[in-house]
């Protein structure tokens, strides 16, 4: 029987300590659990920082040492902290995550979680189309396309690099817009009418070049998540062919499938998908 699932009856005099009580119906590992999930959230505990030994927690707490690990347990498992063999407990950097079952902006995403975001264009220029950009974006090769390349900040911290190809005519109403601010998706819909519809998507890895890790902060050689995303408009036209590079020591995608090919399908298509 797990010790998470059957709460451990501690008779261990408590302390009084904000956000744990014996009054509440909550077991106190759960309490304790929560609290220290609060703190690591809230940066009273940083990333990297040693966390309080056991016998600093069971005086903290006023708890039994099984107390401590069930709740010290439940958080490994989260993956905020790890352990250092013969140094202790530390905190671990919180990876965020994003949903790949629906259609969204970045900030978007982000900002239904409470997280701050803006945006810090590196560039914003005019360019023939290559092969690839043209293929996607469906132009003659060497058409004229906007190219904009942005770093994303999440609380205030870089997490990404986005450098995204336009047509023409769209890429310059964006270039002229609140870039720093506001995601693209929501300019394309809000300020230049354009509907959204779906995108496919490609993940990958890649190390950091000198390039990214300057921008992202980042060691050279340090892991980067890549995905190259091409983005149709309702109307089934590419709009927005991208590359976006998150660092992978702080951001993760999440996506649910079904064991049911047509199940996963229904779910997982993007708003403007036609069947």
């Amino acid at each position: 029987m797990s010790l998470s699932a059957t709460p451990y009856l501690d008779t261990t005099p408590a302390t009084p300590e904000l956000g744990v009580t014996r009054l509440s119906p909550q077991p106190m590992y759960a309490q304790i659990r929560n609290e220290l999930r609060a703190r690591i959230l809230d940066g009273r505990y940083t990333p990297h920082e040693r966390l309080p030994s056991e016998n600093e927690l069971i005086a903290l707490f006023g708890v039994s040492r099984i107390t401590v690990r069930q709740a010290l347990g439940d958080l490994q498992r989260e993956g905020l902290l790890f352990k250092v063999h013969g140094k202790g407990t530390y905190v671990s950097k919180p990876k965020t995550s994003q949903e790949l079952a629906q259609l969204e902006g970045f900030a978007e995403a982000m900002g239904k979680r409470g997280f701050e975001t803006f945006n810090r264009v590196v560039s914003q220029r005019e360019l023939a189309a290559d092969d690839k950009v043209a293929h996607h974006l469906q132009l003659p090769i060497g058409t004229q396309v906007i190219e904009i390349r942005r770093v994303r900040f999440l609380n205030r911290e870089p997490i990404s690099l986005d450098i995204s190809y336009f047509p023409h005519a769209i890429g310059k109403r964006l270039c002229a817009a609140d870039l720093a601010n506001r995601d693209i998706f929501a300019l394309l819909e809000n300020e230049l009418g354009i509907a959204l519809g779906r995108a496919e998507l490609e993940i990958g890895a890649m190390l950091a070049d000198d390039t990214l890790a300057g921008l992202l902060q980042v060691a050279e050689g340090a892991p980067i998540l890549r995905m190259e995303r091409l983005t149709y408009g309702a109307d089934g036209q590419p709009i927005d062919y991208e590359y976006l590079h998150y660092r992978a020591d702080a951001f993760q995608y999440r996506l649910r499938v079904n064991r049911d090919a047509e199940r996963n399908t229904q779910e997982h298509n993007f708003p403007g998908d036609v069947e």
